[in-house]
């Protein structure tokens, strides 16, 4: 299957460990990476960092072979997952670092593209998040303000 917008078939990175279930090898218990995984959030990182952080610090491979839930999973449980997902929050400091970059460079017709693009991006998985209810049915995306707001 192509890319929605650059006609590239692309390859795909890094492969999952085959088994589902978890090394005989690691020291830590579930109940122990849960912890950690609190402990990191209240530290201000994302679900996405806590998991590189355990897979490259304490040397945890597979937290959902491990606790059988994802790291997002055990956040929400703990009541300690953030109001909009990651992937739109990253999508956001897209656009802000864009509009800065445009406003130095106005006659960057690639930017602008991209900028588009983005928003577009944003405007997809906000009606996503709405269908599946993980933000609510009045949130907003203003591009003019590159925020984002409830009514």
């Amino acid at each position: 299957m192509a890319r929605m917008y650059s006609r590239k078939k692309g390859k795909h990175g890094s492969k999952k460990p085959a088994k589902k279930t978890a090394p005989s090898w690691i020291r830590y218990k579930a109940k122990e990476v849960e912890l950690l995984i609190a402990k990191l959030s209240k530290d201000g990182k994302s679900a996405s960092q806590i998991g590189m952080i355990l897979r490259d610090v304490y040397g945890i491979p597979n937290v959902l072979a491990l606790c059988g839930k994802s790291v997002s999973a055990i956040l929400k449980e703990k009541n300690l997952s953030p109001d909009v997902p990651e992937d739109m929050t990253s999508l956001f400091r897209k656009v802000a670092a864009l509009k800065k970059h445009i406003e130095a460079n106005k006659h960057d017709e690639t930017s602008k593209r991209g900028l588009t693009l983005t928003q577009s991006k944003i405007n997809r998985l906000t009606k996503y998040y709405k269908r599946v209810g993980m933000i609510p049915e009045n949130w907003k995306f203003d591009a003019t303000r590159s925020g984002f707001f409830s009514e």
